[in-house]
């Protein structure tokens, strides 16, 4: 059991080091192997002699359908993990001639994950740099465009229709429509996509959205461009990447009177 549980935990290693770096990575195109292994363990399924039997060469040709289908990944990090060397630790444990003792097999692991870890913050820098970039430009040329006011926080904003009720305090919970885009116009949010207006306090939001709503008569629609610092800066999440400038269409629907924030809060 000592020799499968050790591949597992190296299987899980690679998973999540290597394999979850790009969620929309698509898996590699040589899948040739797994699925000859699933047809050739569905044709010789009569031939095993027992359900252990069967189950163990489960586990084999789950692995192997596992790393043929991740190993490939670790190139992303520039990493160079042969399928052969894995084949071998595993020939080697089992036939009880490991070339490493357990002690080396867990500091190698760690090694591994460690660079891993380097690798992946370098990566996230170099990623960060190039949206900040993309951002400053984009900013640089929405401003140009006619309408467009900035604020002294550096936050854009276009009237695309001018509302005539009353504007929101940053205290005050407010009811708005709104669409979120990245500068490429991916769409991460959206309550028209939802077909229900969202209502939140204007202080509980991120600060281009406290400042700028702000600025809202009721009954208004606005265009806000808003520069990462003052929406979710370094942090990234798997729909807003670190360093994002984002753009949002708002309407402002209300201004939500107490009975009706506790009436929204209870609902909530």
């Amino acid at each position: 059991m000592k020799p499968v549980l050790k591949m597992s935990v190296l299987a899980a290693t690679i998973l999540l080091a290597v394999g979850c770096q790009d969620e929309k990575t698509s898996a590699p195109a040589e899948t040739a192997e797994p699925v000859a292994v699933e047809q050739q363990a569905a044709t010789d399924a009569k031939a095993f002699e027992s359900d252990d039997q069967k189950a163990a060469y489960a586990i084999g040709a789950s692995l192997a359908q596992y790393l043929s289908a991740n190993l490939e990944q670790q190139k992303e990090l520039g990493l160079d993990l042969k399928k052969e060397d894995v084949l071998a630790g595993v020939s080697d444990v089992f036939a009880g001639n490991s070339r490493m003792s357990q002690e080396e097999t867990q500091q190698a692991l760690q090694d591994l994950d460690q660079r891993v870890s380097d690798m992946m913050a370098s990566k996230a820098k170099e990623e960060a740099e190039k949206n900040t970039k993309a951002g400053d430009d984009f900013r640089a040329d929405f401003e140009k465009q006619e309408g467009v006011k900035k604020t002294e926080s550096g936050l854009l904003y276009q009237v695309e229709t001018e509302g005539n009720g009353e504007m929101p305090k940053a205290t005050d919970t407010v009811q708005v429509h709104y669409s979120g885009t990245l500068i490429d116009g991916t769409e991460f949010d959206s309550s028209y996509k939802r077909n229900q207006p969202a209502t939140f306090p204007l202080n509980q939001v991120i600060p281009g959205w406290t400042e700028g709503v702000q600025l809202m008569p009721v009954g208004s629609k606005f265009k806000f461009v808003i520069p990462p610092e003052l929406a979710y800066g370094s942090q990234a999440n798997p729909s807003i990447p670190a360093n994002s400038t984002l753009v949002f269409e708002v309407e402002l629907l209300d201004i939500v009177k107490a009975e009706q924030d506790a009436e929204a809060t209870a609902e909530q």
